[in-house]
């Protein structure tokens, strides 16, 4: 099965407050030896499966490079970073290659590099096409300068376009989240995606709502109920436009589908590079299911060659991450599949924990499929939790 590959800059201009991302604002000297290290890894790539028993796949079907901004690198350091990944892999000539780009960052110099990397998707980190909203949070660009990098990318050629959208923000009404995703309509793109903001000790904008406090505008958040009912509105004006949903967070025309993220849903193979960046390897013994493991989230760590995370996955793991990452997709998980992967008595004792919840309201059951309602996707975490236990249960 053909790798998914990924890889992280966590170089930003700003800190957005509601980032809880391994991601920071660092000198331009540190861009250098950071991708001369992502391209250090990617030579040493397939000895360092080998070490922690993973298979790993030469062909790879997507690449995606995310971050951080890694639309602020240099032309030189972005065509060594996909000169490398196509040195070390064998990347389908059909293969999605994606970057997310900060809107402002997008110049015609820039758009001709991605063009000469082979990028043929980008995702613009917008979160609000309200000047206030984006403003309110750290966000450089105006709507004015989405429309028109668009625009530009369209010129380009470049039309496999996502935006990004939080709803949350600090100052965000009904009416003005509603041109947010009006205008998100309006622009055509074929793919966005809508996250609820997160309220955690992760963020500078989350530390400051659970101790009550103003700064960062955290006064202006709407509250919990609000933020449902965006996503439940953005959610259906979406899917009325033509942008339907897919996954919790994200909506897409026909055939525009996230394909290197619908790995991480279903389970295929991916890895990762740089700070932060997960990988999920096929095991090379029959022991286990997979390996999963990740480099440290700190620059400094990465840079000082710091040791991976590594985490075998069991055979009743991998069915217990097969129901919560599935669930996340509308089509849901196929339960005559597991079945046949994991063996009917492991699967037997989901079918409890399936029939409550469909008697909740929270899923439905169609035929060997079950998927989440759009009330289980708001409380999709209850519903995950409920499946943990069930690499136990297939014991």
């Amino acid at each position: 099965m053909p790798l998914g590959l990924y890889i992280s800059v966590p170089f930003c201009r700003t800190k957005c407050s509601y980032c809880n991302f391994a991601s920071d604002v660092f000198s331009k000297s540190a861009y250098e030896n950071y991708v001369a290290r992502l391209v250090e890894d990617m030579n040493s790539s397939r000895s360092l499966a080998s070490e922690l028993g993973c298979v790993i796949e030469e062909r790879a079907d997507s690449i995606y490079l995310g971050g951080g901004t890694p639309s602020i690198l240099d032309a030189s350091q972005l065509l060594r970073i996909f000169a490398a990944a196509r040195e070390h892999f064998a990347v389908s000539p059909d293969a999605e290659i994606t970057v997310e780009c900060a809107p402002g960052t997008l110049t015609p110099a820039l758009i001709e590099t991605l063009l000469q990397c082979g990028v043929n998707r980008v995702s613009l980190g917008v979160q609000s096409f309200v000047d206030r909203e984006a403003q309110s949070v750290g966000r450089l660009h105006k709507r004015s300068t989405v429309l028109e990098e668009i625009d530009r990318l369209r010129e380009a050629g470049l039309n496999n376009i996502s935006i990004d959208l939080i709803a949350g923000l600090p100052h965000q009404t009904p009416e003005s989240w509603g041109l947010s995703v009006a205008e998100t309509i309006a622009t055509g793109v074929p793919h966005a995606s809508v996250y609820m903001l997160e309220v955690d000790e992760d963020s500078r904008l989350g530390r400051e709502l659970l101790a009550g406090g103003t700064r960062y505008h955290a006064h202006f958040v709407p509250d919990e109920e609000a933020v449902a009912d965006f996503y439940l509105s953005a959610c259906d004006r979406l899917n009325s436009g033509g942008i339907a949903q897919y996954e919790i967070s994200n909506f897409a025309r026909a055939g525009f589908e996230s394909r290197h993220n619908l790995k991480y849903w279903t389970r295929q193979p991916y890895f990762g590079f740089g700070v932060d960046a997960h990988s999920m390897l096929v095991s090379a013994g029959p022991d286990f299911d997979a390996v999963r493991f990740a480099p440290a989230d700190s620059l400094e760590q990465y840079m000082s060659g710091s040791g991976l995370q590594r985490t075998a996955v069991s055979h009743p793991e991998a069915l217990e991450e097969s129901f919560f990452l599935g669930l996340r997709l509308n089509r849901g998980v196929n339960l005559r599949e597991l079945a046949d992967r994991f063996g009917d008595v492991a699967v037997e004792s989901a079918r409890t924990a399936v029939a409550e919840f469909v008697q909740g309201g929270l899923m439905e059951q169609r035929g060997d499929f079950v998927c989440l309602t759009s009330r289980g996707r708001l409380l999709s975490n209850e519903v995950f939790e409920s499946f943990i236990l069930l690499d136990e249960i297939a014991r």
